[in-house]
C-alpha cells in the first residue's frame, strides 16, 4: 500500500466515522431532515430488532419522529466502531460495512408538578433515565459524489432496562 493509498484510507475512515456520529446526533436532536440526508436515495433502516419498523429511511424517520416524542431527553452513544472498507486489491472501494455497539439512555416526558410550566407536556426530569437499551448497529455505506452515505442500518438490540 502506497503512502497515498494509506492516506486516502484514513480519510475514508474519518469520513465514515463522521457519518455514524451524524446518525447518532440526528436521532438524539430530533433532526429528521439531517437523518434523511445521511442515507442514499434507496437507503433503508431496520429497527425491528428493537421493536420498531423496517423501511425506506424517509418512512423510518417519520416513525422515529413520532416515537421519540415519548423520550424528549436521549443520549445515543455509539462505540467500538469496526469499519471494514471494500478492498480492491490494495485500494479502497466504494463500499464499507460498520459494526458498532450502542448505549441509549432515554427519559420519558413528564409534566412538572408546579410552576409556570405545570401544564406543559414534554417537560422532562432528566435526573434518571426511564429506559436504557444497548446493542449493536450494522451499517452498510456507499461512497457517492457527496461523500459516504448509509445504504442500510440495522439495529440489533441485545438488552433493555426499565426501572
Amino acid at each position: 500500500m502506497t503512502q497515498r493509498v494509506a492516506l486516502a484510507t484514513v480519510l475514508d475512515r474519518l469520513a465514515i466515522d463522521a457519518v455514524i456520529t451524524g446518525y447518532a446526533v440526528a436521532v438524539d436532536d430530533g433532526a429528521w431532515s439531517d437523518y434523511g440526508a445521511l442515507f442514499t436515495p434507496d437507503g433503508r433502516a431496520d429497527y425491528r430488532g428493537a421493536g420498531g419498523i423496517e423501511g425506506p429511511a424517509e418512512a423510518v424517520a417519520r416513525w422515529l419522529e413520532e416515537t421519540m416524542r415519548l423520550f424528549p431527553v436521549r443520549q445515543h452513544l455509539i462505540v467500538n466502531r469496526r469499519i471494514d472498507l471494500e478492498d480492491l486489491g490494495g485500494y479502497t472501494g466504494d463500499r464499507a460495512e460498520v459494526r458498532a455497539d450502542y448505549l441509549n439512555p432515554m427519559c420519558l416526558a413528564r409534566r412538572t408538578a408546579s410552576g409556570p410550566d405545570a401544564d406543559t407536556p414534554g417537560k422532562a426530569d432528566a435526573a434518571t433515565p426511564d429506559f436504557v437499551t444497548g446493542g449493536r448497529y450494522t451499517f452498510a455505506l456507499h461512497r457517492a459524489e457527496a461523500g459516504w452515505l448509509i445504504r442500510t442500518v440495522t439495529v440489533h438490540e441485545k438488552w433493555r432496562r426499565t426501572p
